[in-house]
């Protein structure tokens, strides 16, 4: 496999409704596409890094950086088996993550293409439907929390999972369970609280969440595994995880008894498997997390879904939840039981939508 050409597209897209976390408020998203030629194919992948060092310490513009000026000077030389061996290739570079697996995926649907079967075959995928969970950010008031909630309930989503942070956490719960007490509730907390907050904490437990995700510290293990051993509630990590290592280390710990897996936030398909087969050995669930990305990271999110242990429902939603025209065409739908079923075509199943994608386009570069 060789890469003959790889072209960097930052696109400007608008969210249909504000998007509330404990680090912030994102109304527009600036979104790095990557488009890799490779043996006579076309991929399409897509870097998730954030328009501000807030959820990550990558950004889309330090994502840019390091594909043109390390990434693809590596991957230009090389000659590799398949796009497997990618990220063993870019192992000289540290970190930057999201900037490496975005280049990875797209080559994964390169070849996937290429080989004309659909990319979550390609993976090892299993399932031909994917259960569909629903993000919802900080609202104004429990009103128009509650009636959102209901909205998304109606749509069919199977799991509701909202965001927490301090002095908007406990009430919001309360309200929601007291209004709808069977229904699959969760909370993510962003990193948003610190060891002390641990009876605050506590004060979840009366509500049967699902998960905690992330309450503590990005990159703190130690204060999560002395949480998760007050609560009976399970921690979830998000931000935490960020190799097999990191991972296994979690496990181990005890830092948590479920993982929110993110392509990008891993570095792509080769590590994401390898932690998705070390937690489906110790027998812990994982789910597919989002990071509001176009329709092109969405696909590839649903790829990633039909691996065997992503047992539980995703952040994978309806392209319509967040623009009001996506890039790709169809675009992605949740069906009635809130379900998406998985495309058959080669690759990622989904076209781009070329005239879409260069009317967003602001800057453009082609490295050949």
């Amino acid at each position: 496999m060789k890469l003959r050409r790889l072209t960097l597209r930052e696109i400007r897209m608008r969210l249909v409704t504000p998007f509330e976390t404990s680090f912030g408020l994102t109304t527009d998203r600036r979104i790095l596409l990557l488009e890799a030629e490779a043996d006579g194919a076309v991929g399409w992948g897509e870097c998730v890094a954030g328009e501000g060092p807030f959820y990550s310490p990558e950004t889309i513009d330090t994502a840019w950086q390091i594909i043109e000026g390390f990434v693809w000077p590596i991957l230009r030389k090389a000659q590799f088996e398949s796009a497997g061996d990618v990220w063993s290739l870019l192992q000289p570079i540290r970190g930057h993550n999201m900037a490496k697996g975005g280049v990875e995926a797209a080559l994964w649907d390169a070849e996937a293409r290429h080989k004309g079967v659909p990319l979550w075959r390609h993976i090892g995928g299993v399932r031909e439907e994917i259960a569909c969970g629903v993000s919802i950010g900080i609202k104004p008031t429990l009103d128009e929390l509650e009636s959102t909630v209901e909205r998304e309930l109606a749509a069919g989503y199977q799991r509701i999972k909202i965001k927490i942070k301090p002095g908007n956490d406990v009430a919001p719960v309360a309200r929601l369970r007291e209004r709808f007490p069977k229904i699959r509730l969760m909370v993510d907390a962003n990193s948003a609280y610190r060891s002390e907050d641990a009876p605050l904490l506590r004060g979840l437990e009366p509500y049967y969440l699902m998960m905690i995700e992330q309450p503590l510290g990005w990159d703190d293990f130690y204060s999560h595994v002395a949480l998760q051993r007050l609560l009976q509630t399970p921690i979830c990590l998000d931000e935490c995880i960020h190799s097999e290592e990191h991972a296994r280390a979690a496990i181990d710990l005890g830092a948590c008894r479920i993982i929110n897996m993110k392509l990008g936030r891993v570095g792509g398909f080769t590590p994401a498997r390898r932690i998705h087969d070390l937690c489906k050995e110790r027998q812990i669930p994982v789910w597919c997390g989002g990071m509001l990305e176009s329709g092109i990271g969405r696909a590839h999110n649903i790829a990633l879904s039909t691996l065997e242990n992503f047992s539980l429902p995703g952040d994978v939603t309806a392209s319509r939840r967040y623009w009001d025209e996506d890039i790709i065409e169809p675009e992605v739908t949740v069906t009635r039981q809130g379900t998406i079923r998985v495309p058959s075509g080669p690759g990622i199943g989904f076209e781009p939508r070329r005239e879409a994608i260069e009317k967003r386009t602001v800057r453009k570069v082609v490295l050949e």
